[in-house]
Protein backbone atom coordinates (compact mmCIF):
# COMPACT_ATOMS: atom_id res chain seq x y z
CA UNK A 1 0.00 0.00 0.00
CA UNK A 2 1.60 3.37 -1.06
CA UNK A 3 0.60 6.54 0.45
CA UNK A 4 -2.02 7.31 -2.52
CA UNK A 5 -3.98 4.45 -2.04
CA UNK A 6 -3.90 4.92 2.00
CA UNK A 7 -5.45 8.62 1.36
CA UNK A 8 -8.47 7.54 -0.78
CA UNK A 9 -9.00 4.92 1.50
CA UNK A 10 -8.86 7.15 4.60
CA UNK A 11 -10.96 9.69 2.35
CA UNK A 12 -13.72 6.87 1.39
CA UNK A 13 -13.97 6.24 5.24
CA UNK A 14 -14.28 9.52 6.04
CA UNK A 15 -17.23 10.00 3.89
CA UNK A 16 -19.02 6.95 4.72
CA UNK A 17 -19.00 7.39 8.86
CA UNK A 18 -20.24 10.73 7.34
CA UNK A 19 -23.13 10.04 5.45
CA UNK A 20 -23.84 7.28 8.09
CA UNK A 21 -23.80 8.96 11.36
CA UNK A 22 -26.35 11.66 9.18
CA UNK A 23 -29.02 8.22 8.28
CA UNK A 24 -28.56 7.34 11.84
CA UNK A 25 -30.26 10.83 12.69
CA UNK A 26 -33.02 9.99 10.13
CA UNK A 27 -34.29 7.17 11.32
CA UNK A 28 -37.81 8.00 12.98
CA UNK A 29 -40.83 5.26 14.04
CA UNK A 30 -43.21 6.18 11.10
CA UNK A 31 -40.75 7.26 7.90
CA UNK A 32 -40.61 5.71 4.46
CA UNK A 33 -37.74 3.24 4.01
CA UNK A 34 -37.66 3.70 0.36
CA UNK A 35 -37.08 7.44 0.58
CA UNK A 36 -34.56 7.07 3.37
CA UNK A 37 -32.74 4.99 1.46
CA UNK A 38 -32.99 6.74 -1.84
CA UNK A 39 -31.79 9.96 0.30
CA UNK A 40 -28.48 8.00 2.03
CA UNK A 41 -27.55 6.67 -1.65
CA UNK A 42 -28.09 10.49 -2.81
CA UNK A 43 -26.05 11.92 -0.05
CA UNK A 44 -23.25 9.76 -1.01
CA UNK A 45 -22.96 10.55 -4.60
CA UNK A 46 -23.75 14.19 -4.14
CA UNK A 47 -20.81 14.27 -1.48
CA UNK A 48 -18.19 12.82 -4.46
CA UNK A 49 -18.51 9.47 -3.77
CA UNK A 50 -19.92 6.07 -4.87
CA UNK A 51 -21.87 2.95 -3.40
CA UNK A 52 -19.55 0.01 -2.89
CA UNK A 53 -23.59 -1.81 -2.61
CA UNK A 54 -26.61 -1.09 -2.21
CA UNK A 55 -27.19 0.87 0.96
CA UNK A 56 -28.56 -2.12 3.52
CA UNK A 57 -31.28 -1.71 5.60
CA UNK A 58 -32.65 -4.57 8.02
CA UNK A 59 -35.00 -4.76 10.34
CA UNK A 60 -35.25 -6.94 13.55
CA UNK A 61 -34.66 -10.79 12.85
CA UNK A 62 -33.32 -9.85 9.81
CA UNK A 63 -29.47 -9.53 9.87
CA UNK A 64 -28.42 -8.57 6.29
CA UNK A 65 -28.78 -7.84 2.96
CA UNK A 66 -32.77 -5.65 2.74
CA UNK A 67 -32.43 -2.62 0.98
CA UNK A 68 -35.56 -0.67 -0.49
CA UNK A 69 -37.84 -2.36 -3.00
CA UNK A 70 -38.98 -0.44 -6.48
CA UNK A 71 -42.20 1.43 -4.88
CA UNK A 72 -41.36 -0.12 -1.31
CA UNK A 73 -44.34 1.34 1.14
CA UNK A 74 -42.78 -0.28 4.41
CA UNK A 75 -42.15 2.31 6.90
CA UNK A 76 -39.80 2.21 10.49
CA UNK A 77 -41.71 0.95 13.37
CA UNK A 78 -42.02 1.64 17.03
CA UNK A 79 -40.13 -1.31 18.25
CA UNK A 80 -37.79 -1.88 15.27
CA UNK A 81 -34.49 -2.80 15.39
CA UNK A 82 -32.72 -1.15 12.43
CA UNK A 83 -29.57 -2.46 10.72
CA UNK A 84 -27.69 0.45 8.51
CA UNK A 85 -25.10 -1.06 6.50
CA UNK A 86 -23.21 1.55 3.82
CA UNK A 87 -20.29 0.82 1.26
CA UNK A 88 -19.06 3.89 -0.10
CA UNK A 89 -15.82 3.86 -2.78
CA UNK A 90 -13.13 6.73 -4.09
CA UNK A 91 -11.89 5.25 -7.37
CA UNK A 92 -12.69 1.50 -6.00
CA UNK A 93 -11.19 1.92 -3.10
CA UNK A 94 -13.87 0.72 -0.35
CA UNK A 95 -15.21 1.55 2.84
CA UNK A 96 -18.01 -0.30 4.55
CA UNK A 97 -19.40 0.28 7.98
CA UNK A 98 -22.51 -0.03 9.99
CA UNK A 99 -24.51 0.71 13.17
CA UNK A 100 -27.52 -0.01 14.57
CA UNK A 101 -30.54 1.91 15.52
CA UNK A 102 -32.85 1.11 18.14
CA UNK A 103 -36.84 2.38 18.06
CA UNK A 104 -37.55 0.12 20.93
CA UNK A 105 -35.94 -1.55 24.46
CA UNK A 106 -32.56 -2.93 23.09
CA UNK A 107 -29.87 -0.99 24.15
CA UNK A 108 -28.44 -4.00 25.59
CA UNK A 109 -28.21 -6.29 22.47
CA UNK A 110 -27.21 -2.73 20.44
CA UNK A 111 -24.13 -3.14 22.85
CA UNK A 112 -23.07 -6.00 22.60
CA UNK A 113 -22.34 -5.64 18.67
CA UNK A 114 -20.36 -2.71 19.70
CA UNK A 115 -17.97 -3.69 22.14
CA UNK A 116 -16.97 -6.76 20.12
CA UNK A 117 -16.45 -4.54 17.29
CA UNK A 118 -14.23 -2.24 19.71
CA UNK A 119 -12.69 -5.59 21.23
CA UNK A 120 -11.73 -7.35 17.66
CA UNK A 121 -10.36 -3.46 16.78
CA UNK A 122 -8.34 -4.01 19.99
CA UNK A 123 -7.06 -7.58 18.91
CA UNK A 124 -5.98 -6.59 15.27
CA UNK A 125 -2.01 -6.18 14.51
CA UNK A 126 0.05 -8.25 12.16
CA UNK A 127 0.86 -12.20 12.99
CA UNK A 128 -2.66 -12.21 15.28
CA UNK A 129 -4.89 -14.97 13.57
CA UNK A 130 -8.40 -14.45 12.05
CA UNK A 131 -9.99 -16.75 14.66
CA UNK A 132 -8.02 -15.37 17.47
CA UNK A 133 -10.09 -12.14 16.11
CA UNK A 134 -13.39 -14.52 16.40
CA UNK A 135 -12.74 -15.71 19.93
CA UNK A 136 -12.74 -11.41 21.03
CA UNK A 137 -15.72 -10.84 19.20
CA UNK A 138 -17.79 -14.27 20.55
CA UNK A 139 -16.43 -13.32 24.28
CA UNK A 140 -17.70 -9.74 24.14
CA UNK A 141 -21.04 -10.90 22.86
CA UNK A 142 -21.40 -14.18 25.35
CA UNK A 143 -20.89 -12.18 28.40
CA UNK A 144 -23.93 -9.94 27.44
CA UNK A 145 -25.76 -13.21 27.45
CA UNK A 146 -26.34 -12.75 23.44
CA UNK A 147 -25.50 -15.00 20.87
CA UNK A 148 -22.61 -14.02 17.89
CA UNK A 149 -23.97 -15.11 14.40
CA UNK A 150 -21.78 -18.28 13.37
CA UNK A 151 -22.42 -18.00 9.65
CA UNK A 152 -21.36 -14.39 9.15
CA UNK A 153 -18.15 -13.08 8.99
CA UNK A 154 -16.02 -10.35 8.20
CA UNK A 155 -14.10 -9.65 5.52
CA UNK A 156 -11.07 -8.05 3.49
CA UNK A 157 -11.47 -5.16 1.40
CA UNK A 158 -9.47 -4.75 -2.11
CA UNK A 159 -10.09 -2.51 -5.08
CA UNK A 160 -13.65 -3.20 -6.51
CA UNK A 161 -13.72 -5.96 -4.44
CA UNK A 162 -15.70 -6.02 -1.38
CA UNK A 163 -15.01 -9.90 0.04
CA UNK A 164 -10.55 -9.70 -0.98
CA UNK A 165 -8.77 -12.37 1.03
CA UNK A 166 -9.83 -13.64 4.14
CA UNK A 167 -13.01 -13.80 6.50
CA UNK A 168 -13.20 -12.24 9.95
CA UNK A 169 -15.23 -14.66 11.96
CA UNK A 170 -17.70 -14.01 14.52
CA UNK A 171 -16.81 -16.84 16.49
CA UNK A 172 -13.49 -18.36 17.75
CA UNK A 173 -11.92 -20.73 14.91
CA UNK A 174 -8.64 -22.49 15.41
CA UNK A 175 -6.48 -20.69 13.49
CA UNK A 176 -7.88 -18.59 10.26
CA UNK A 177 -5.66 -16.31 8.61
CA UNK A 178 -2.81 -14.58 9.25
CA UNK A 179 -2.93 -10.95 9.57
CA UNK A 180 -0.51 -9.22 7.63
CA UNK A 181 0.58 -5.13 7.63
CA UNK A 182 -1.41 -3.42 4.57
CA UNK A 183 -4.22 -5.68 4.94
CA UNK A 184 -7.67 -4.02 4.57
CA UNK A 185 -10.62 -5.23 7.11
CA UNK A 186 -13.73 -4.92 7.57
CA UNK A 187 -14.98 -6.47 10.83
CA UNK A 188 -18.79 -6.72 11.14
CA UNK A 189 -19.76 -8.39 14.71
CA UNK A 190 -23.61 -9.45 14.70
CA UNK A 191 -25.09 -10.07 18.13
CA UNK A 192 -28.75 -12.09 18.52
CA UNK A 193 -31.34 -12.88 20.55
CA UNK A 194 -31.54 -16.03 18.24
CA UNK A 195 -30.14 -19.30 17.03
CA UNK A 196 -27.18 -17.70 16.42
CA UNK A 197 -27.48 -18.70 12.57
CA UNK A 198 -28.86 -17.01 9.81
CA UNK A 199 -30.87 -18.50 6.47
CA UNK A 200 -31.73 -17.06 3.27
CA UNK A 201 -35.66 -15.61 2.56
CA UNK A 202 -36.89 -16.38 -1.04
CA UNK A 203 -36.63 -12.37 -1.76
CA UNK A 204 -33.25 -10.71 -2.97
CA UNK A 205 -33.08 -7.04 -3.72
CA UNK A 206 -29.46 -6.73 -4.61
CA UNK A 207 -27.39 -8.66 -7.23
CA UNK A 208 -23.72 -8.89 -8.61
CA UNK A 209 -22.74 -9.71 -12.10
CA UNK A 210 -20.40 -12.97 -11.74
CA UNK A 211 -20.22 -13.81 -15.34
CA UNK A 212 -20.39 -12.66 -18.92
CA UNK A 213 -23.03 -14.19 -21.27
CA UNK A 214 -25.15 -12.23 -24.28
CA UNK A 215 -28.43 -11.18 -23.24
CA UNK A 216 -31.09 -10.80 -25.97
CA UNK A 217 -34.43 -9.50 -23.96
CA UNK A 218 -34.19 -5.38 -23.79
CA UNK A 219 -34.87 -5.69 -20.02
CA UNK A 220 -31.94 -8.67 -19.19
CA UNK A 221 -29.66 -5.84 -21.35
CA UNK A 222 -30.84 -2.95 -18.90
CA UNK A 223 -29.54 -4.91 -16.05
CA UNK A 224 -26.02 -5.69 -17.24
CA UNK A 225 -25.70 -2.14 -18.43
CA UNK A 226 -26.24 -1.32 -14.53
CA UNK A 227 -24.01 -4.30 -13.78
CA UNK A 228 -21.39 -2.83 -15.76
CA UNK A 229 -21.68 0.44 -14.73
CA UNK A 230 -20.86 -0.99 -11.25
CA UNK A 231 -17.57 -2.63 -11.82
CA UNK A 232 -18.46 -6.02 -10.25
CA UNK A 233 -19.94 -4.22 -7.25
CA UNK A 234 -23.80 -5.41 -6.35
CA UNK A 235 -26.64 -2.81 -7.28
CA UNK A 236 -30.08 -3.52 -6.61
CA UNK A 237 -33.29 -4.19 -8.64
CA UNK A 238 -34.47 -0.23 -8.03
CA UNK A 239 -31.61 0.70 -10.02
CA UNK A 240 -32.80 -0.76 -13.23
CA UNK A 241 -35.21 1.26 -15.06
CA UNK A 242 -38.09 0.40 -17.26
CA UNK A 243 -40.36 -2.56 -17.86
CA UNK A 244 -40.56 -6.50 -17.19
CA UNK A 245 -37.32 -5.97 -14.77
CA UNK A 246 -38.52 -8.80 -13.06
CA UNK A 247 -38.56 -11.08 -16.32
CA UNK A 248 -34.51 -9.60 -17.57
CA UNK A 249 -33.72 -10.60 -13.58
CA UNK A 250 -34.97 -14.40 -13.95
CA UNK A 251 -33.12 -15.09 -17.16
CA UNK A 252 -30.02 -13.71 -15.92
CA UNK A 253 -30.20 -15.77 -12.84
CA UNK A 254 -30.91 -19.23 -14.57
CA UNK A 255 -28.32 -18.82 -16.71
CA UNK A 256 -26.06 -17.81 -14.04
CA UNK A 257 -24.49 -14.61 -15.34
CA UNK A 258 -25.69 -13.10 -11.75
CA UNK A 259 -25.37 -13.82 -8.61
CA UNK A 260 -28.44 -12.60 -5.94
CA UNK A 261 -27.70 -11.49 -2.06
CA UNK A 262 -31.18 -12.91 -0.84
CA UNK A 263 -32.40 -11.27 2.68
CA UNK A 264 -30.35 -13.30 5.82
CA UNK A 265 -32.32 -14.03 8.61
CA UNK A 266 -32.45 -15.84 12.11
CA UNK A 267 -35.75 -17.03 13.61
CA UNK A 268 -39.19 -15.39 13.79
CA UNK A 269 -39.34 -13.07 16.61
CA UNK A 270 -35.50 -12.26 17.42
CA UNK A 271 -33.12 -9.46 17.37
CA UNK A 272 -30.19 -9.06 15.55
CA UNK A 273 -27.50 -6.28 16.35
CA UNK A 274 -25.00 -5.46 14.05
CA UNK A 275 -21.68 -3.12 14.07
CA UNK A 276 -19.02 -2.43 11.71
CA UNK A 277 -15.52 -0.73 10.84
CA UNK A 278 -13.11 -0.91 8.16
CA UNK A 279 -9.49 -0.58 9.32
CA UNK A 280 -6.01 -0.51 7.64
CA UNK A 281 -3.56 -3.01 9.58
CA UNK A 282 -0.27 -1.44 10.66
CA UNK A 283 3.04 -2.29 12.00
CA UNK A 284 1.49 -2.63 15.63
CA UNK A 285 -2.30 -2.33 15.41
CA UNK A 286 -4.86 -0.69 12.82
CA UNK A 287 -6.01 2.49 11.95
CA UNK A 288 -10.14 2.24 11.47
CA UNK A 289 -10.79 4.60 8.39
CA UNK A 290 -14.59 4.92 9.06
CA UNK A 291 -14.24 6.45 12.98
Amino acid sequence: MNDEIYDQYMSAGALAAKVLRRGADMVREGGSILEFVETIEAMVVDEGGQLAFPFNVSLNEDAAHDTAMPGDDRIFSRGDLVKIDLGVHLDGYIADTAMTVDLGDHASLVAASRSALEAAIATVRPGITAGEIGAAIQREIEVRGYRPVSNLTGHGLGRYDLHAGSNIPNVGIVGGAVIEEGMVLAIEPFATTGSGRVAERSRAEIFRQVSTKPARLPSAKRILDVARKSRGLPFARRWVQGDKVDIGLATLLRSQTLQPYPVLHDMPASFVSQAEHTMIVTGDGCVVTTR
